[in-house]
């Protein structure tokens, strides 16, 4: 059983620009908990500021009332007995000690030596022993100090190793390790030392961090530490939804965790910390379980051919199948199917068609864009040529001016090209329209209604339906427009208006 240690509430905290308010660390901690399942939490630095002193203790009362408060855990530092009252005063009951794992650490940054460093951590074990606080230690910088100075970490473990020290945390603090040599050291480690439990705690710069987790494991550590969605300094931190992935099917090492419950606990601290999630972000992105093209839609039907064992619904989502210049019939039919619509080849035809011509226009068509266009291919007269086309038009807004639309039409294999300026960029190209029609001594419809829709969902790129009543010699009637810019469907349907009475 691997044991998980997510630290999102204290390392992810240094992530720039994030800094969670106290209910916001009240809320995480407890779905971190009681919902995800994790083993442990690392919620704060000691002595960070008092906003952070009621946040901890905020967490500690509800976690000592839940019989939660053994997994609540407080880095803290060499400094006389300090932190650890503070996280004693704060509730808490566990220490994550910080100290030097590297030669360079004790002897650059602290200006000590090597033994003293270690009867200063010895005397912080001693005190946290008697007030009853647990300990568990970082140490900081341990990989250089096992790549650069191997004899001082062994050294400071040596000289520690009789105390009681429940964890020993392993952290690639510059993330300079790769899956070869985090494998490596690991095993030295457990090999020097195999009554000890060690934790493993990577950081991102290389974009190995979750590789080095594989590697961690598969070298014998037992404990590893994430935050939600790679959250921390720099590059960040091992994201939990990918550790817990490769855990499972790539090392078939078991957890504590509710994987279903991944992608809640993900968009929780999204929207708390203001950091988006990539689309591609694997098992927690928008994305990454959305299928885009045909082929891949099409085998999915036949045997699920393009699934692999990360299956959507274990992480709480749905398979989505894209819309798009790429999509083929198969993904039309997964997305009709989800809404309930049956549809017959000829108009499967033209609506793919129609999906292709939208794709063009935009990057993606979206499950709630297809009633939509469904509408509009359902509507269009595809009987006949029609008679009048838009062969260009442009229009123009700029501030202080009224907008001017230009506009070159073909009736009956006529061009005609006029101007005009309205109170908005469609005002202006009816306008112009009108002044042709004018000319050619036609009549034009009244417009009686205009309404715009766009699908559910708020998305400031969905499509626009123009829907746009019309009264002609005495009779009532609609025409519909569909494209992802509201003045080129409110013009897709004044052209289907214009052919219709032309009919």
């Amino acid at each position: 059983m691997i044991e998980i240690m997510d630290t999102t509430l204290r390392d992810g905290e240094q992530t720039s620009g994030v800094a969670f308010a106290a209910h916001e660390k009240l809320s995480i901690a407890q779905i971190l908990l009681n919902e995800l399942g994790v083993d442990r939490i690392e919620i704060a630095s000691a002595r960070v500021s008092d906003g952070e002193f009621d946040g901890v203790r905020r967490v500690a009362s509800w976690a000592e009332r839940t019989g939660n408060l053994h997994k609540l855990e407080v880095l803290g530092f060499l400094d006389g007995g300090t932190s650890l009252r503070w996280i004693e005063q704060a509730g808490c009951r566990t220490v994550n000690l910080l100290c030097k794992g590297s030669h360079k650490h004790v002897t650059e940054q602290l200006r000590k030596t090597p033994d003293q460093h270690i009867e200063d951590i010895r005397e912080s074990v001693r005190l946290a022993e008697k007030m009853e606080i647990g300990v568990n230690i970082y140490l900081e910088d341990w990989s250089n100090g096992i790549i650069h100075s191997p004899e001082y970490v062994f050294r400071l473990v040596d000289g520690l190793k009789d105390l009681p020290i429940r964890r020993y945390m392993l952290p690639d603090t510059l993330g300079i390790l790769n899956p070869l040599n985090t494998y490596e050291y690991c095993k030295q480690m457990i090999g020097h030392y195999p009554a000890l439990t060690f934790d493993f705690h990577a950081h991102n710069d290389y974009d190995l961090a979750v590789a080095n987790v594989f590697s961690a494991v598969r070298a014998g550590v037992k404990g590893i530490h994430t935050t939600i969605n790679g959250l921390g300094e720099r590059a960040g931190n091992a994201p939990l939804g990918s550790v817990l992935a490769v855990i499972k099917d790539q090392l078939g090492e078991d957890t504590r965790l509710r994987e279903e419950k991944i992608n809640r606990v993900s968009r929780l601290v999204e929207t708390y910390s203001g950091i988006h999630i990539a689309p591609n972000q694997p098992v927690v992105g928008e994305s990454v379980f959305t299928q885009c093209a045909g082929i891949h839609a099409d085998g999915d039907s036949k045997s699920n051919l393009y699934y692999n064992d990360l299956l959507p619904e274990r992480f709480g989502r749905v398979r989505e199948y894209a819309l798009g210049k790429t999509s083929g019939k198969a993904s039309i039919r997964k997305n009709l199917e989800a809404l309930g619509i049956g549809m017959d080849e000829e108009t499967m035809q033209k609506v793919t068609e129609r999906i292709i011509e939208l794709g063009d226009k935009k990057e993606m068509v979206t499950q709630e864009d297809l009633p939509y266009i469904i509408s509009d291919v359902l509507n269009r007269d595809t009987t006949a040529e029609p008679k009048i086309r838009i062969l260009n038009y442009a229009l123009s807004l700029a501030q202080g001016l009224r907008p001017v639309a230009t506009l070159k039409i073909e009736i009956d294999g006529q061009t005609y090209e006029q101007s005009a300026t309205g109170d908005g960029q469609y005002d202006a190209f009816v306008r112009a329209l009108r002044m042709i029609y004018t000319e050619l001594g036609r009549p034009f419809p009244m417009l009686t209604n205009y309404s715009v829709s766009i699908p559910p969902g708020g998305r400031t790129d969905a499509f626009v339906q123009t829907i746009i009543s019309w009264n002609f010699a005495g009779k009532d009637f609609k025409t519909r427009g569909l494209d992802g810019d509201q003045t080129e469907a409110a013009i897709q349907a004044t052209i289907k208006m214009l052919n219709k009475i032309e009919g």
